[in-house]
């Protein structure tokens, strides 16, 4: 039996083939069909290429219906599919093409002078400009092809996509996501999040993200449902389409922007079943505003780059602030101390989790492999937490990851860039509360004793080297930084000290 994921998706949305698939607010719309032949002609394009089963396909371009399209053909032909987030620089980027060797990089179409020399330098075979309308290059040249309609024989083991995700080093790891960790995570959400083909399901999501890509979409296919297809979140646009939809999947600061707005309200959800929050923390103040304006609670969900979901409130039951729920159906998850002894309810430790759903590994890196894994299959997922009558509740990150508005964010990798700057001695990057984004990114930093540094230089100077997302908000030049017996920095110090900042 073919265990290629799209062989999946495709048997279950065949039923509804001439149903809207992707439907865009400006009213144009995918059936299922469409986005399968589509799919077809990318997949044609890309065999035309060379490309073989295995070979890596880097994608940054901008959230659309033929970017899911070229998702779906890297499946149908065993190539993996590698996106990356469309704020990264050509510096960031340059890293990523060196480390994945992609046989194809398909890029957005105003991108291709900065590219142009970091895919010479890369050997990069072929790449391509995909932009988000039907007349804009790779999108147009396969519109006369011939289809591949086969769909590729995999295993369950077989790499279908690999996610770069960091550490507190700094240098990004790419995470190998098999067809079978994919297949098994999705069919568990879909029954366990209740999908229907009736379900009508807003997407805001970006689509280099587990979270709008793998979590969102698939649900969706599985069900052969309606998708309403954001460019990007919007409060106003969200809120109009609200009405006609039952699902909606955000990060939290999607839900606090509809709070803030006055028109939000019960009357326009009457049709809306389930609520879903993840990719970071969701405030209990969050939880209970929502649930006092609309009626309902917010279902919050647990997962991570490498594992896909691992813990969920139930769709139907109790949901509870602050907690992210059970382990989902086949996924194991247990609490350690630092020598791994597994530590009985109510104890924080490291959670640790087995199951279908958790990656292969790191790729060309075996050796971090060796690290994350315990002997009898457990992943070490980095999170501490406790588990109290089944349920999960974390309490926070054993790294220094900070996760701004969905987004993870290493500071490891803004050290890196702020300690190359003239005048910086050296630097701390640490996470702090924001309304808005749940956590907002903040630098201290030590001055070289011979320089005048402000604020403003600090910002100015690392704003091309790294992403919008990842640049702090606020910096502080500071005579020195807090640090213990050992000389290591003491961020917690720090977290302390600034905590406040944003405060409203």
């Amino acid at each position: 039996m073919n265990k290629n994921l799209y062989a999946l998706l495709k048997e279950r949305f065949n039923p509804r083939f001439d149903q809207v698939f992707l439907q865009s607010p400006g009213g144009s719309s995918w059936t299922y069909g469409e986005m399968d032949s589509l799919c077809a002609r990318f997949a044609r394009a890309f065999l035309d290429m060379g490309v073989a089963a295995g070979d890596r396909i880097v994608v940054q371009v901008d959230k659309s219906p033929a970017a899911v399209a070229v998702y779906l053909a890297c499946l149908r032909i065993g190539a993996v599919y590698v996106p990356l987030n469309t704020s990264y620089t050509a510096n960031e980027v340059e890293f990523f093409l060196t480390d994945a060797t992609p046989a194809v990089f398909i890029h957005a179409p105003e991108r291709v002078k900065e590219y142009q020399p970091l895919v010479g330098k890369a050997g990069i075979r072929h790449s391509c400009m995909l932009g988000t309308s039907g007349d804009v290059h790779l999108w147009s040249e396969v519109k006369d092809l011939a289809g591949y309609d086969d769909i590729l024989e995999a295993t369950e083991s077989d790499i279908a996509a690999m996610l770069y995700t960091s550490g507190t080093t700094g240098r990004p790891k790419g995470a190998m996501l098999s067809h079978g960790n994919l297949s098994s995570n999705a069919l568990t959400l879909h029954d366990y999040w209740g999908f229907v083909p009736e379900d009508v399901l807003i997407h805001a999501l970006p689509v280099y993200h587990v979270h709008g890509l793998f979590v969102a979409l698939h649900c969706a296919m599985l069900s052969g449902c309606r998708v309403i297809f954001l460019p990007r979140f919007d409060t106003g646009l969200t809120r109009t389409c609200l009405p006609e939809a039952t699902v909606m999947m955000g990060v939290p600061t999607y839900y606090t922007r509809l709070l803030a707005d006055a028109g939000f309200d019960a009357s326009i959800c009457g049709n809306m079943r389930v609520f879903i929050s993840g990719s970071a923390p969701l405030s209990p103040q969050t939880f209970e505003e929502f649930e006092q304006r609309i009626g309902g609670k917010i279902l919050e969900r647990y997962g991570m780059t490498e594992t896909g979901m691992i813990a969920s409130n139930p769709l139907d039951g109790e949901r509870i602030a602050g907690t992210v729920g059970f382990p989902l159906p086949g996924v194991e998850v247990r609490i350690t101390g630092n020598e791994g002894k597994i530590l009985p309810d109510g104890e924080i430790g490291n959670v640790e989790v087995r199951g279908a759903n958790v990656f292969k590994g790191y790729w060309n890196r075996p050796e971090l492999g060796r690290e994350v894994f315990r002997d009898d299959g457990y992943f070490i997922t980095g999170d501490l937490g406790h588990l109290e009558n089944g349920r999960l509740t974390l309490a926070g990150r054993s790294k220094d990851l900070i996760i701004s508005g969905g987004l993870n964010i290493y500071p490891g990798e803004i050290e890196h860039c702020l300690d190359d700057l003239p005048g910086i001695r050296e630097s701390a990057v640490i996470g702090v509360p924001h309304h808005d984004f749940g956590e907002a990114v903040i630098a201290v930093v030590v001055a070289d004793s011979s320089e005048a540094l402000t604020e403003g230089q600090v910002k100015e100077g690392i704003k091309s080297n790294i992403a919008g997302f990842k640049q702090p908000k606020r910096v502080f030049i500071v005579d020195e930084l807090p640090r213990n017996t050992m000389g290591k920095v003491e961020k917690n110090v720090l977290r302390e000290r600034y905590r406040d900042v944003f405060e409203v």
